[in-house]
């Protein structure tokens, strides 16, 4: 065991509150998802070139900064693709996968980007009885029920960068503005904080994600619906009367969404379904997919609204409500709200409601 300075560390590894200075192995035989990794950076990129930091602020990578990061893996569809290398070793040549510092070896990325900075392996971190560290070690634990929760606005969307992240930050500024006691959630993705802290930006009195259970992303992870509890419970203890709740990646993907959506607990709690896309087909296929899932949507939002046009048309032609997060988020939210009984209660699986005191 040795010890690496460290330069910038990722916002990915915030929850482990670790020292500048990190004690290392030099190799590990089956490294897991979430274990924590000091890495040298080998290039930049002009695309894709920052880290966010436990902060939030935004850091260039330079060719040469030690880096700390977390393993983990990605199916961005509009980004890079990459998997957790199944030995690692000092020397080893991985990929940053995401700004958050989440790494791994990348297989693949958007056409658009240039390729994924290369780091070389430092080391794998541990502590002083040479237990490798693992940003899952003390985090929130997997829950199998919801035993209470205030309203829940679900929203979900065709893939990522479809609208959804506005969509839930604009929900939550509008709540706040009418004195709603607001709680904001990330339940699927790949780490970074830039969303939840957008969210306490907007007047969140409470945000949480999958980070906060210790996942570098919830690619391959099964049932993610006890992941989702734990949030909503932890949240829950804030004592708010609604949670915005946004599912990132895509309803069809690689990032287990859908197990949160099969939930009959998470569902009978969600008060409004929210569904964003880029286009009509997109809300077309979504609302089939999720037809096939037996849900609901109660407002389309999103990109394909952007235009009035595209409002318009969803509702003229497709019978459906929809809603702009950009042009007017008074609207989208009163729609979004329309059935809840916000200040009321809350709700108590399964559809109670408990009368606050």
């Amino acid at each position: 065991m040795r010890y690496v300075d460290i330069e910038k560390m990722g916002s990915c590894v915030a929850n482990l509150m670790l020292a500048r200075s990190v004690a290392v192995l030099d190799a590990v035989d089956s490294p897991k998802v979430g274990d924590v990794v000091v890495v040298k950076a080998l290039s930049e990129s002009t695309t894709y070139g920052n880290l966010e930091l436990p902060s939030g602020r935004l850091a260039k990578i330079n060719t040469g900064d030690v880096l700390l990061g977390a393993l983990g893996k990605r199916r961005a569809l509009k980004g890079f693709v990459g998997d957790v290398p199944t030995t690692i070793k000092v020397g080893d040549r991985l990929h940053l996968l995401n700004m958050g510092g989440v790494i791994g070896l990348c297989s693949g990325h958007h056409s658009s980007f240039s390729d994924a900075i290369e780091v070389e392996v430092r080391g794998i971190a541990c502590d002083e009885e040479r237990n490798i560290l693992n940003i899952a070690d003390g985090a929130l634990k997997p829950q199998q029920s919801l035993s209470h929760s205030a309203p829940i606005v679900m929203i979900a969307g065709t893939c990522m960068n479809s609208g959804k992240t506005v969509a839930a930050t604009e929900i939550i500024k509008q709540a706040a503005n009418a004195g709603v006691r607001v709680a904001g959630a990330k339940i699927s993705g790949i780490a970074c904080l830039r969303d939840t802290l957008h969210m306490e930006d907007h007047g969140a009195i409470a945000s949480a994600s999958f980070l906060d259970c210790g996942l570098p992303s919830t690619v391959d992870y099964g049932d993610l619906a006890p992941i989702a509890k734990a949030i909503l419970n932890h949240l829950n203890s804030f004592s708010p009367e609604l949670i915005v709740v946004e599912l990132g990646d895509g309803i069809v993907g690689g990032y287990a969404v859908d197990s949160v959506l099969r939930d009959s607990e998470i569902r009978s709690a969600t008060a409004s379904f929210v569904f964003c896309a880029s286009d009509y087909v997109g809300v077309i296929g979504g609302m089939s997919v999720l037809d096939g899932l037996g849900i609901d949507v109660d407002v389309v939002a999103g990109s394909v609204t952007d235009a009035q046009m595209g409002e318009d048309f969803l509702v003229e032609k497709f019978g459906v409500r929809a809603g702009n997060a950009r042009r007017n988020g008074r609207r989208l939210y009163a729609l979004v709200t329309e059935n809840i009984d916000l200040g009321q209660g809350r709700l108590s699986a399964p559809g109670e409601v408990v009368v606050a005191a």
